[in-house]
């Protein structure tokens, strides 16, 4: 076919060796919106020209008797032969019965997830644990009860803070809070059992909640899509790690029978009233230090004579107001929503308190000015912090070695044993889980029967303490046969 002269007019319908001027003379037909010239060396080949001028190869073939059309890019991008190079590699794909704009699509896609795949694994190499902490934490919180979400802030706090009872003096970092800025993928076996074994000579007991708790963390991070990739599940969970630790030992402080009369003498006469108080509901309730602690005069009810505890088991128990109890806490000076509360003023005993009003009416006689109180300061939340130094001084002055807090909430459950009182009276009393099949589906006691068995532990607690006490002159309240 003879080539056409330069200024012939194209006749789009016959197939043209595609030349650079053949190209420039293409236009678009009136009427028409584009318009293709074909390609006589490259049958799939076409130059694409738009109402607007605009030029640019394509190919087109026919697959299972459709039409494929692939654009292969601008003329002004494109020289002639390398598209007719792309064409013919096109026409290869087509005649193997693949259509190149699904391959192209899927090669699309394939570098989208390479480049997220990329982006992921630069985001796993860098994530801390504390980063997967923070998540761990909300996303638990609400299944948690507020001691336990507690405990995972206090074990990870990087310390610093001035001591408010210890001044010039820093708070440690938490047991879990060297672990925190590590990367999540650093954290392996080697790492934990080195760590638990540094932390563990200073602080076994802490360690070992810091490992129980993480544990859970890794066992959380492993069925999360965003953390699995990174985490070791088992680092936690080797045998040196564990040896590191060790076991905790049964704690065997309790208040004997023998010993009760030299401790509530003692007790009774520390001069803070309200740590004496604290300390005797502790042991005539067995409630859990902290749930005594936490009681507001909301919680009691002089009424129907019973007060409401927090329980770190379930959302909280009601037990009964006994009487003794009751003669402790109304005697208490209300300053606010605490049944115990904090404050410095209250260690004043009333010894002290005379000699201050002695010396205040020798000055005001005398006519100098003399001096006013301070304000009670108290803790942050406005309770009483735990007694323990007050409790270890009553205990040392009794000749009692070695009795903490908790050995108060042990004692009580030892001293029941004396009056044979159902092991399951004193569990529900101290806030335990049924641990039998009638305990858990079949035993419900109302409270005042367990009254009944709580006002006869009181007395006979009482009795053996040689505490003298009538409960008669109370509102609700009968004597106890003392």
């Amino acid at each position: 076919m003879a080539r056409p002269k330069k200024d012939a007019t194209l006749d789009l319908t016959q197939a043209i060796e595609l030349t650079a001027g053949a190209i420039e003379r293409l236009s678009c037909p009136p009427g028409k919106s584009q318009a293709f010239l074909r390609d006589s060396k490259s049958p799939g080949l076409r130059v694409r020209v738009t109402s607007n001028g605009a030029k640019s190869f394509v190919f087109e073939g026919k697959l299972n008797r459709k039409t494929i059309r692939r654009t292969i890019g601008d003329i002004r991008a494109w020289p002639i032969e390398a598209a007719r190079t792309e064409a013919n590699k096109l026409r290869v794909t087509l005649d193997g019965g693949l259509d190149p704009r699904e391959i192209e699509r899927q090669a699309e896609v394939e570098r989208v997830q390479a480049a997220m795949a990329a982006k992921e694994s630069d985001r796993l190499a860098n994530l801390t644990v504390a980063q997967a902490w923070a998540t761990y934490l909300s996303e638990r919180k609400p299944h948690w009860g507020d001691r336990h979400y507690a405990d995972h802030i206090a074990l990870t706090h990087e310390g610093g803070l001035k001591r408010a009872r210890m001044p010039g003096c820093l708070t440690k970092p938490g047991p879990l809070a060297p672990l925190m800025n590590l990367r999540l993928s650093q954290l392996n076996s080697a790492v934990v059992e080195a760590w638990a074994a540094k932390e563990a000579a200073d602080r076994p007991t802490r360690t070992r909640l810091s490992l129980r708790l993480l544990k859970a963390f890794l066992s959380w991070a492993e069925s999360e899509t965003d953390f699995k990739a990174a985490v070791d599940g088992n680092a936690a969970a080797g045998k040196r790690t564990r040896e590191a630790v060790g076991r905790a030992k049964p704690k065997n402080d309790v208040l004997e029978r023998g010993q009760l009369s030299a401790w509530f003498e003692h007790v009774r006469n520390l001069p803070n009233p309200v740590t004496s108080a604290y300390l005797q509901t502790l042991l005539l309730t067995g409630a859990r230090p902290g749930e005594v602690l936490g009681l507001r005069w909301d919680d009691l009810d002089p009424q129907w004579m019973s007060m409401f505890i927090g329980d770190k088991v379930e959302d909280g128990r009601t037990l009964p107001l006994t009487p003794y109890v009751w003669h402790l806490l109304s005697n208490l000076p209300r300053r606010n929503e605490w049944v115990f509360p904090g404050g410095r003023a209250l260690v004043m005993s009333p010894e002290g308190i005379q000699r201050r009003q002695r010396r205040q009416r020798k000055l005001s006689a005398e006519g100098l000015p003399h001096d006013t109180p301070p304000a009670p300061p108290s803790s942050a939340s406005g309770r009483l912090i735990e007694p323990r130094s007050a409790h270890k001084k009553a205990c040392k002055a009794a000749g009692i070695q070695g009795l903490t807090l908790h050995g108060l909430r042990r004692s009580f459950s030892t001293l029941t044993e004396w009056l044979e009182i159902p092991a399951g009276v004193v569990a529900q009393l101290q806030g335990h889980k049924p641990s039998a099949t009638a305990e858990k589906h079949y035993k419900r006691r109302p409270l005042d029967l367990l009254r009944v068995h709580h006002e006869r532990i009181e007395a006979w607690i009482l009795d053996q303490a040689g505490v003298t006490f009538m409960a008669k002159a109370l509102p609700n309240c009968q004597p106890h046969a003392t």
